[in-house]
């Protein structure tokens, strides 16, 4: 999808009026309650519910953001009891751009606000009523005024106020709904009889006050009747399930069991909502949204519930089958002003993310895509709900004008007061690099028509700003700098300037067959289109802080410190620093998992979290970035290089790669009777990679100095070989926590260091798994011992980046897949970064400035 495109279905995106067609009251707070307690402790069952899910810390970072308050509890507590509860669910609902919220206010809460008072923040309201507990209230009351309760009379007084919301416009009822799921199962029995239901309810009678009703005939009995009025007032039934509440049997939770009600006679024209697209059955329920023409689909909770990965997993599961007309989006908020937001946006994140992909795969036009848009957050609930649109319309026409800015800048990936742009790309030599324009011309022109840029380069090595001899490319000629503006963000670590990764084209439109994004992004379609297949990648990035000192009169960098392996010394000595590195990154979206201290003097590492391999790329520039800038506002240098000092520990970034089919991690064994507890698919791939290994060190290790690091015993894998959780092989397979005993999730490839061009070097990696794929390729028996033990068995791998050219010269499956003309280059840069180095010894030196 070109960028202009992209922009298209981002605003409408961004601007897209929301329809929360499910969701719970707003609790009454006193505005000075921590913030912290709305996920946990202040109204019991509701908010425990609320807490499974949100993710508290990144809901925290967005909710600061929201507030522009500190990014802390204390800061968001701060503003909300100075805001006040009315002020904050305003600002909470004008952010999301929800226009119409339906209510199930059948969820018991402390001091909830009633339905009508949630006019003051949507202008328009309606009440799903819960079928199930408008009966126990009907039981309880009449229990309490002395009746003695018959089914006949318990059914006239049901149905008699049921029908009643129907003809009233008060807490106007819009839709029913069913918890039957919780109770007893979604196997209804249609024909259920009187008799059964009748003793059911003095069975239910006998269990005391208050009523909860659980037997399966007379909450079958209840959602029959209940049906017969929907059917009279069009009324849609939603039917309530999902994983997270302990009272759930998931077994008679598949909405595969409502057949007997799809298919009864008297029902067929009874509209049925799946509620959170039946969680974890997202697959039937989207085959009976398809099957059947009275069944929809809505996937609240399923998006702020899951992580990234599984929210989009989740959608794209979901969008196989289910028609695009049936699907409708929903908050499952709960309490608390915030959760609407945190919800609303979430859920545009991941909505742009699938159609921007069903974009690039074909199977949706922009024009299509955007009506999809319109229809899953608005136009399919208004229909099936019937809310009135002339109350909508004026709403979502002032909504984002009359937010405030720091409202506005969650609308918007930058910031308003933005100076400076800018626009980085990493060339064949690993170096980034960047062209700063303001922002007022980047608006303007940059984004559609990019920037200007010599051919040459893609030719450079990291010793001079010229071509290689045999690059075949020189300074004649002219690309164009192309941003990716889902790239595009606010920079960090200094006030007004932003950054964004740009695409290399041959003119606008048109990619430029040296550029490395664009040959990752090819070569991962040839994954995906063959075999069905999606790479993953999670990156551990290992890097010095290094001082200045001055030594007879010249200034020389030395280590931050000289503690060891998981110092807590070195760590606290340098905790200002990450703090700050952690705090930027997640403001970029980057989700850190861990950091410590490494072995070498002053060297650490922050590990980042796995993704698809194009945004693990792109995440692991931005961390470069974040990290050297945020170093040098501390005084210090931090070096990527691959070795620093040649009597210490080298530093790698080890990326770890997995394989995923339609949201599926599909590396792992399905049970233990597969070899090494991988899948054939897994080893087939990995087999791959190990094969072309020393040819692939070419782009994973890119400098002279990569091979300074290779060394034995030293974790960094210097024979061509392959070992189960053995951190002297070069490629390891992994089964972290979580996973089950003798399976493995992952292998992590150990020669791969900081100068390498992530793009290029995750391009190899999946050309290789490719071509393994292909040759149906099998691993050869792992290593469990140090393989330095076993070096006169063990083929070594390159000691030279010449020798890794040379094998790189004669693997032909890379000119294949990446391109001939890009291999070309890539030789070509690898051969002046060696005669460079083997005449200059002592030039390795200044490499810090560069990595």
């Amino acid at each position: 999808m070109g960028d202009e495109k992209y922009e298209q279905l981002k605003k409408a995106v961004e601007m897209a009026e929301l329809v929360d067609s499910h969701a719970h009251n707003l609790v009454a707070l006193d505005s000075s309650l921590p913030f912290l307690s709305c996920f946990s402790e202040a109204s019991g069952k509701a908010l425990s519910h609320v807490t499974s899910t949100l993710n508290f810390k990144r809901s925290l970072r967005d909710i600061a953001n929201l507030y522009g308050s500190e990014l802390s509890l204390e800061g968001v507590e701060e503003y909300r009891s100075s805001s006040g509860i009315e002020n904050i669910s305003k600002l909470c609902f004008k952010a999301a751009g929800i226009s119409s919220v339906l209510i199930d206010d059948g969820l018991m809460l402390d001091k909830i606000l009633d339905t009508e008072k949630h006019r003051d923040f949507v202008p328009f309201v309606g009440r799903i009523l819960r079928i199930e507990r408008l009966a126990e209230e009907i039981l309880d009351e009449g229990i309490k005024s002395g009746m003695r309760w018959t089914l006949h009379g318990f059914n006239e007084v049901f149905l008699e106020k049921l029908k009643s919301y129907g003809t009233t416009d008060v807490a106007k009822v819009v839709g029913l709904k069913s918890i039957a799921a919780y109770r007893s199962g979604l196997d209804i029995n249609t024909h259920v009889t009187d008799d059964e239901a009748a003793k059911a309810l003095d069975e239910v009678l006998l269990g005391g006050k208050p009523i909860r009703i659980s037997n399966k005939n007379l909450i079958d009995y209840i959602f029959i009747r209940s049906l017969e009025v929907a059917m009279r007032y069009d009324w849609p039934m939603q039917i309530h399930t999902d994983t997270g509440d302990k009272d759930l049997d998931l077994r008679q939770a598949n909405p595969l069991h409502l057949r007997n009600v799809l298919e009864d006679h008297r029902f067929l024209d009874c509209k049925i909502v799946l509620l959170h697209a039946s969680y974890p059955f997202s697959k039937e329920a989207s085959y009976l949204t398809s099957v059947y023409h009275q069944v929809y689909l809505d996937f609240g909770l399923a998006i702020p519930k899951l992580n990234v990965h599984g929210m989009t997993s989740s959608l794209k599961e979901l969008l196989e089958l289910a028609p695009l007309k049936k699907v409708m989006f929903s908050t499952d908020a709960v309490g608390f002003p915030e959760a609407f937001y945190l919800g609303a946006k979430k859920a545009r994140e991941v909505v742009l993310s699938v159609l921007r992909d069903a974009c690039n795969e074909g199977d949706l036009s922009i024009p299509e895509a955007i009506e999809a848009v319109n229809d899953i957050f608005a136009g399919n609930a208004k229909s099936l709900y019937k809310i009135d649109t002339t109350v909508t319309s004026t709403h979502v026409s002032n909504t984002l004008s009359k937010l405030d800015n720091h409202v506005i800048k969650e609308f918007n990936s930058t910031q308003q007061d933005a100076v400076l742009v800018r626009v980085l790309w990493v060339d064949a030599s690993g170096q980034h690099r960047c062209r700063v324009v303001p922002q007022k011309r980047f608006d303007n022109i940059v984004k559609e028509s990019g920037l200007g840029l010599t051919c040459a380069s893609m030719g450079m090595s990291s010793a001079m700003d010229g071509p290689g001899d045999e690059t075949n490319l020189t300074g004649t000629g002219e690309i164009r700098l192309i941003p990716d503006l889902s790239t595009r963000c606010k920079i960090p670590w200094v006030t007004h300037e932003e950054m964004v990764l740009a695409d290399m084209h041959s003119k606008p439109g048109q990619p430029w067959e040296y550029c490395p994004r664009e040959t990752l992004k090819r070569v991962s379609k040839v994954l995906k289109q063959e075999f069905n297949l999606t790479m993953n990648a999670g990156f551990e990035n290992e890097f010095y802080l290094l001082k200045s000192q001055l030594r007879n009169g010249q200034e020389q960098w030395v280590p931050f410190d000289t503690s060891r392996y998981c110092s807590s010394s070195a760590f606290d000595a340098a905790s200002p620093i990450f703090h700050e590195v952690v705090n930027s990154l997640q403001s970029l979206n980057i989700d850190v998992e861990q950091l410590h201290a490494e072995s070498g003097n002053g060297q650490f590492e922050i590990a980042l979290r796995y993704t698809n391999c194009l945004d693990a790329a792109n995440n692991l520039i931005y961390a470069r970035e974040v990290i050297r800038s945020v170093s040098r506002k501390h005084g210090l240098l931090a070096t990527f290089m691959p070795k620093f000092a040649l009597d210490d520990i080298g530093s790698g970034s080890h990326v770890h790669i997995s394989l995923s089919q339609n949201g599926q991690n599909v590396f792992a064994a399905s049970d233990g009777s597969a070899r090494h507890g991988m899948s054939k698919i897994g080893e087939e791939f990995m087999a791959g990679v190990l094969h072309h290994l020393p040819s692939l060190l070419a782009f994973t290790a890119p400098i002279p100095n990569s091979y300074d690091r290779i060394q034995p015993n030293t974790c960094s894998g210097a024979y061509l070989c392959w070992g189960k959780e053995n951190r002297e092989a070069p490629i390891r397979t992994a089964c972290p926590p979580g996973i089950q005993d003798g399976l493995v999730s992952n292998f992590e490839i150990k020669a791969f260091d900081g100068c390498a061009n992530p793009y290029l070097a995750l391009a190899a990696i999946i050309a290789s798994g490719i071509d393994g794929l292909r040759r149906h390729l099998v691993l050869p028996d792992p290593i469990d011992d140090n393989p330095d033990s076993l070096r006169d068995k063990l083929q070594r791998l390159p000691v030279s980046l010449a020798e890794s050219v040379e094998a790189l010269s004669k693997d032909t499956v890379f000119d294949t897949l990446l391109g001939e003309k890009l291999m070309v280059a890539i030789k070509g840069v690898r051969k002046a970064e060696i005669k460079h180095y083997s005449e200059n010894k002592d030039a390795y030196k200044k490499l810090i400035y560069q990595y």
